[in-house]
């Protein structure tokens, strides 16, 4: 069996849709799991509804309006049935009856509750009009078979009872016309054992389909995308980006770790533990080959990868007793980082001095300007650009320094990374 995911610019209109189902029914041999997102940029527009349901009331109404549009301009164009029709104001309905309980004190609570609506949506009209057109489907509830944590916005997987849960559903799949079973499902979103709903982190469908593909021992997992495959540089940074044909799970996890933005970081454990190949193709031309990623590193170094991360500030403290930074300085402020939701994505440290490279946010620097202050000097540089080499020759790294002030750069044998200002 397979598991293939589609993202949301996948199915961001009608045409994407059908293009959707003409891909399923290119495989009619073969059992499939389906993992959709929401369609197009919905989980902006359900962030944009949890901001109003949170903080602009006045906005709320406007909010769902928009929501509801646009997800009605498609079942339209789908010419989907009466019965599908009333399934999703079903879900709408619930969804504004949601909306009129106050708000919690736990912000991330209430974003699963609501945000995780817009992959039920999805799922709902594909499912109808794959049934409606002849190709058996069953939909199924994320929501009560990946069974997480408390840990809204990022839950923690419990395998071991989703593995149970999924093996469960997957026995309800009937073969459609003696040939094949089909299940549809969402990705990104859990529950807890209390049943109240989670989201396993952005962009996390990709995991939900690694989750659908460890469980179900999948022969591989395919997430199709508007780009041909894994490209080696981002197309707005390099004109001339290429794509790799084929990488190891452990080059994969590296690009990802760094910034790439194709495939989820927690894709690729599950998928490597059980040897399960990963494949990123286009969805606009399905027939290709796309790129393959599996166990083989013999691939890995032939091309260099360049990883782009800009609106980056560079933040130095150094200890206003003029003391070595040690253990406990860096435990401090670790613990703060950690507790502030800080990711850091470069550091360095010398005698006197530790700099960590984030992404700029104005609230948190001013945060953490007032709490140091006092027992650090704290210096910053902004705005800066990170930019990661994989696989790197010092042809690749003076391309990139042309009119560029060059912050911090660190080397190990494969991988160069530089902290970058404008010269």
């Amino acid at each position: 069996m397979k598991v293939f995911k589609f993202g949301g610019a996948s199915v961001k209109d009608a045409e994407g849709v059908k293009n959707v189902v003409k891909i399923i029914r290119a495989f009619p041999s073969k059992d499939l799991v389906v993992i959709i997102s929401a369609m197009g940029k919905m989980t902006n527009a359900f962030e944009a509804l949890m901001e109003a349901y949170t903080f602009k009331q006045d906005e709320l109404r406007d909010s769902i309006s928009k929501i509801k549009t646009f997800h009605f301009g498609i079942i339209d164009k789908l010419d989907l049935s009466k019965d599908s029709l009333e399934r999703v104001e079903d879900i709408f309905s619930k969804l504004e009856r949601r909306l009129e309980r106050p708000h919690s004190d736990n912000f991330d609570y209430d974003y699963d509750q609501i945000v995780s609506y817009g992959e039920v949506l999805s799922t709902t009209i594909i499912s109808s009009y794959l049934n409606e057109n002849g190709v058996q489907c069953h939909w199924a509830d994320a929501r009560l078979i990946v069974r997480t944590d408390s840990s809204y916005r990022e839950a923690m997987v419990d395998w071991g009872k989703t593995e149970a849960l999924v093996e469960e559903e997957w026995a309800k799949v009937q073969p459609s016309h003696g040939t094949r079973r089909l299940m549809l499902t969402q990705g990104f979103i859990g529950h807890t054992p209390e049943l109240t709903t989670t989201t396993l982190g952005r962009e996390g469908s990709d995991f939900t389909a690694a989750i659908f593909s460890y469980v179900l021992k999948a022969e591989d997992v395919t997430i199709w995308k508007d780009v041909p495959g894994v490209l080696n540089a981002d197309p707005k940074y390099f004109s001339d980006a290429v794509m790799l044909k084929r990488i190891s799970y452990k080059e994969a996890i590296e690009l990802a770790y760094y910034g790439a933005s194709v495939i989820h970081p927690k894709t690729i454990k599950p998928l490597q533990n059980k040897g399960i190949v990963l494949k990123v193709k286009s969805f606009l031309n399905h027939e290709e080959e796309g790129t393959r990623i599996d166990v083989s590193t013999f691939s890995d170094s032939l091309v260099p990868s360049y990883i782009f991360k800009v609106n980056q500030i560079l933040i130095s403290f150094t200890p206003r007793d003029f003391s070595f930074v040690n253990e406990d300085n860096l435990s401090e402020l670790f613990g703060y980082f950690v507790s502030n939701g800080i990711k850091i994505n470069l550091m360095q440290n010398s005698a006197l001095n530790f700099s960590i490279c984030v992404d700029y946010d104005e609230t948190k620097l001013e945060r953490l300007m007032e709490k140091f202050s006092d027992r650090y000097e704290v210096f910053y540089n902004r705005p800066c650009e990170l930019v990661t080499i994989r696989h790197y020759d010092q042809e690749t790294i003076s391309r990139l320094l042309i009119g560029k002030k060059v912050l911090v750069e660190q080397k190990s044998r494969n991988t160069a990374r530089m902290v970058l200002m404008e010269g």
